[in-house]
């Protein structure tokens, strides 16, 4: 790493977040709860759209997607992740033009308050429910990805325990998001999402500039080597890149995991009008398209990089852009990998901490109902000074979780067991698309008694079907449209119990 020490990384580090507390300073304005829940419904879209690039993509995207392009096998090799891409685009079309104007309609401060309105608190509830455990499990993984990688390369060498490098972690998205919330999250994500994008394109251009070959000659060795393919129709579904199997569940994942999700919605519904939110989703998308296309022109570089230095690709490929960017390439490009991992993890793991105060304080304390300061001007200030207390402490304890949660990821130290914990969090989003398409497709009610029972057996069939179908089904295997299965059985389960509304 030549001069790229671990106390220069460190003081860039610093002077980053600096700077994120520095916006949230001039941002935040009184810093209430209505600031904090729904940025007082006045977020630039423009903002919106840039900022949701960063809070789609992750830490563990900026590592793990280039590292994917030249693999022999398995999923997304080449560019064949694009298929998925394409899907986000009619799932993000569904969310712009289906769920908004239902967010809209009902003025929602949570998108799960919906299920209470039209399918009663037990569906509401277990939505929510679903929704803070996925995304804790989620948000706590983002963030042990960064904790060890500065580990290793600054904290560890400076002699700072991994726990403590944890606490500061937290810490410091804390500091820049107790006061604001969203309304902070919404300009420092796009300043973090610019900050990403602009470490991947700079290193791009470093490995061009290393190689001494210019924009045409890198898409011609790219072509050569293969990977700029990215449609797969051949065999069948059996194929993990097939064209329909990765388009159809991109779109599923679109729906789910951003239009069903209170983290990435949040930021949506701050938009002044539902047609500042529907050119949000719609800009977001195209951008989206692009950023996904800068991440795997990088992971082609990246091997063609490797093969031309005799540099040996990891057996665990999402080590290679570290590995080239901290150990081959000019210091610079050392700092732009530091700076755009942090970027990417913090872009995501910031909105995931507010929107699980959000949503907890919203969904189950109920907070920003009609008779608190979020709608009534006229609410006694004794509530408002309570809430924004209760608020704050909440904030505080889904911090503590997430420390707790690091904390046990790593005492695994174990990648298999770890993955497949990510895994598993995305199974909890199967009953919340159950859940929403029952009440947006039908207007039946079913039985409260039965939808938490129904929403917990899902997910648990969906885990034996997806183990044993490649045994049963002829190779088969589900990967992310077991989605769809879940979703299907949770909306079954809930239509079996569910009585017209003339009926009661």
């Amino acid at each position: 790493m030549g001069q790229l020490s671990p106390t220069l990384i460190l003081a860039i580090i610093v002077g980053y977040f600096l700077v994120l507390i520095g916006i949230s300073f001039l941002s935040s304005g009184k810093g209430d709860n209505k600031t904090f829940f729904t940025a007082n419904k006045s977020s630039p879209w423009l903002l919106v759209a840039i900022g949701m690039i960063g809070a789609s993509l992750s830490g563990v995207t900026f590592v793990s997607i280039p590292g994917l392009i030249g693999k022999e096998s398995g999923p997304n090799i080449n560019f064949s992740y694009m298929q998925m891409v394409f899907g986000y685009l009619l799932g993000y079309a569904f969310i712009a033009m289906v769920l908004l104007p239902i967010y809209y309609k009902y003025n929602l401060t949570s998108i799960y308050t919906y299920l209470e309105k039209r399918l009663g608190p037990a569906a509401y509830k277990t939505g929510a429910g679903y929704f803070l455990l996925s995304r804790v499990i989620q948000a706590a993984f983002r963030l042990y990805l960064v904790a060890m990688i500065l580990d290793i390369f600054v904290t560890g060498p400076l002699g700072v325990p991994f726990v403590v490098t944890v606490i500061i972690t937290i810490i410091l998205i804390w500091i820049y998001t107790f006061k604001g919330g969203i309304k902070t999250i919404v300009i420092t994500d796009t300043f973090q999402t610019v900050s990403m994008l602009l470490a991947v394109a700079l290193t791009i251009y470093a490995i061009t500039d290393n190689m001494g070959i210019s924009f045409s000659e890198m898409i011609d060795l790219m072509k050569e080597e293969g990977y700029t393919r990215t449609f797969y129709f051949e065999d069948g579904w059996n194929n993990p890149n097939n064209f329909f199997k990765q388009f159809f569940s991109g779109a599923l994942i679109a729906i789910v995991m951003t239009g069903l999700d209170q983290d990435m919605m949040q930021k949506n519904i701050t938009c002044r009008t539902i047609g500042d939110a529907q050119k949000n989703v719609f800009t977001f998308s195209i951008i989206l398209v692009f950023a996904n296309l800068l991440f795997l022109t990088l992971g082609a570089l990246l091997y063609i990089f490797a093969a031309s230095k005799g540099i040996e690709v990891p057996e665990r490929t999402d080590q290679l852009f570290p590995l080239i960017a901290l150990n081959h390439l000019t210091p610079t490009v050392g700092i732009l990998f530091i700076l755009g991992l942090i970027a990417a993890a913090y872009s995501s793991a910031d909105s995931a901490l507010t929107s699980l105060t959000t949503s907890f304080c919203v969904d189950f304390l109920g907070m920003n109902r009609d008779e608190d300061e979020g709608t009534n001007p006229n609410a006694p200030k004794s509530r408002v000074k309570n809430n924004t207390r209760t608020r704050l402490y909440v904030h505080l304890g889904w911090s503590t979780i997430l420390l707790f949660i690091i904390l046990i990821f790593n005492a695994f130290n174990d990648d298999s067991v770890i993955n497949k914990i990510f895994v598993a969090a995305t199974y909890t989003y199967g009953p919340i698309l159950g859940l929403f398409s029952f009440a947006i497709l039908t207007t039946r009610n079913t039985r409260n008694d039965m939808i938490l029972p129904i929403c917990i057996l899902s997910p648990v069939l969906c885990y034996f079907i997806n183990s044993y179908s490649s045994q049963f089904l002829g190779g088969f295997t589900w990967g992310y449209l077991i989605l769809a299965l879940n979703g299907i059985l949770t909306f079954t389960g809930l239509f079996i119990f569910s009585t017209s509304k003339s009926n009661g």
